[in-house]
């Protein structure tokens, strides 16, 4: 046997999963509530103990490799000139690399700018604006005005590489904590995240990681690689291609709905009808996008705001204050797990809802136009409507009785016409948990990651 043990330290779960390479499959997997708050080994030995104790004697690993969401993930925020150019720009970098954006700006930063940035406890501040040759007074102006404000966290400038010598001078000058990487928009609705993406991960590596309370566990397990929304994003992206002679399951979108955050991933080239004109920043291949305020637990009361008493009664013919009730509660009790029928149709209920709203938010819409040479369609966002897969992933879609009925949520006939949803996908399950373990065993054996997922993922 060579073993490798494959460890996820979520912000609600730790989870497992033990790989024989020479078998080529999962031979068990086990979860236990983090404990990030006080010691993370103690959720992390107890998902050990239940995992060992499920072999018939126990097995020693070869390598034990880690990601992590816990203590929130990493928290950034990005910093732009025009915020539907080179602040989106950089948002996309953001979360690309597998970080929750919590503020995103544009312009020149005021006070209150700055202020918000220490109160939110940000890991890494991206710091955009400017085509190369562009404008470079406002980013100038910005990061001025973060040295001048003593912020310490990384400062990653990915900007016009023409004020790229001045931005070093400044943060030089006032002992930042300054990277650089390649502008995120070099050209005009151009978008350049590879090297902002790799710069986001090193320092996650080096220095998040230690912040967040990993390091304690550093002598249990050889290392931890990537923030757990890159290894899903790099799993879902590897099963989208294939790899080598295997085949991919070709375009698809993932859904990963959490406790506090849900999750969107797409992985599709852009269409190339002639009667559409594409407007806005160009859509990258795989893209992810993740929902702050979509939570099954954290953010449950996030997921229902919205909503009139009249379209929640039309939705699912459940009472609003009832809901308001059940939604309180998960977010004050964040590791309920429904104990009877209603409860579950209360879950059920509100992971649809998330679906819902999260491919809204993600998908690009189409707007019909009338012009003397005909009718055109001007299209903004991604054109997700001929995807083949939409996969589920996320304890309340695995738990779910009904897993089918929170999948199709993400399809054309819940979104709006305009939508350019999903018209008639297969849906896929990731019964368990195993999508951020294929992303990290993908960086060295994406061969077996790859078939282990498409034989593992169930179809329902």
């Amino acid at each position: 046997m060579s073993a490798i043990l494959l460890v996820d330290f979520g912000s609600t779960y730790t989870k497992l999963t033990a790989v024989d390479t020479l078998i080529g499959d999962v031979i068990g997997t086990s979860s236990h509530v983090s404990t990030v708050r006080t010691d993370i080994a103690i959720g992390y030995e107890a998902a050990l103990q239940s995992l060992q104790a499920s072999f018939e004697k126990p097995v020693s690993f070869d390598q034990i490799i880690a990601c992590s969401s816990a203590a929130g993930g990493l928290k950034m925020a990005a910093v732009g000139l025009v915020e539907e150019l080179t602040a989106e720009a950089a948002k996309r970098a953001c979360l690309g690399a597998g970080a929750k954006v919590d503020l995103v700006f544009s312009h020149h930063l005021s006070n209150q700018e700055i202020e918000l940035i220490r109160e939110k406890a940000i890991d890494i501040l991206l710091l955009a604006g400017g085509t190369d040759g562009g404008n470079a007074e406002c980013v100038l102006f910005n990061a001025e005005k973060l040295g001048a404000a003593g912020i310490k966290i990384p400062i990653i400038y990915a900007g016009n590489k023409s004020a790229m010598d001045d931005v070093k001078e400044i943060f030089t000058r006032h002992d930042c904590d300054g990277y650089f990487a390649e502008n995120v928009m070099p050209k005009v609705n151009v978008l350049n995240v590879k090297s902002a993406r790799e710069m986001i991960r090193d320092i996650f590596l080096k220095k998040i990681i230690e912040a967040k309370g990993i390091k304690k566990i550093e002598s249990e397990i050889d290392r931890v690689m990537l923030p757990t929304p890159e290894a899903v994003l790099q799993a879902a992206e590897l099963l989208s291609k294939g790899y080598l002679d295997e085949p991919g399951l070709g375009d698809l979108v993932l859904v990963d709905i959490g406790g506090a955050t849900t999750d969107m991933y797409s992985l599709s080239f852009a269409a190339k009808r002639s009667d559409v004109i594409l407007r806005g920043l160009e859509e990258p291949y795989a893209k992810r996008t993740v929902e702050g305020d979509l939570g099954m637990r954290y953010s449950a009361l996030g997921i229902i705001k919205p909503f009139s008493r009249e379209e929640l009664m039309a939705f699912n013919q459940v009472n609003q204050l009832d809901l308001e009730a059940e939604a309180s509660f998960r977010a004050n009790h964040v590791e309920y797990i429904p104990d009877s029928v209603e409860a579950e149709r209360v879950d059920l209920l509100l992971a649809r809802l998330c679906a819902t709203r999260a491919m809204a938010r993600h998908v690009g819409k189409i707007e019909e136009v009338f012009t003397p040479m005909g009718t055109f369609y001007h299209q903004t966002g991604k054109d997700l409507s001929d995807v083949t897969h939409c996969i589920g992933s996320g304890g309340v879609i695995i738990r779910s009785k009904d897993p089918r009925s929170i999948l199709e949520h993400l399809s054309a006939k819940h979104q709006s016409p305009t939508d350019l949803a999903p018209r008639n996908p297969e849906y896929l399950l990731d019964q368990t948990y195993i999508l951020s373990a294929m992303g990290l065993l993908s960086q060295q054996e994406p061969l077996l990651a790859l078939k282990i997922m498409k034989k593992r993922l169930i179809s329902v």
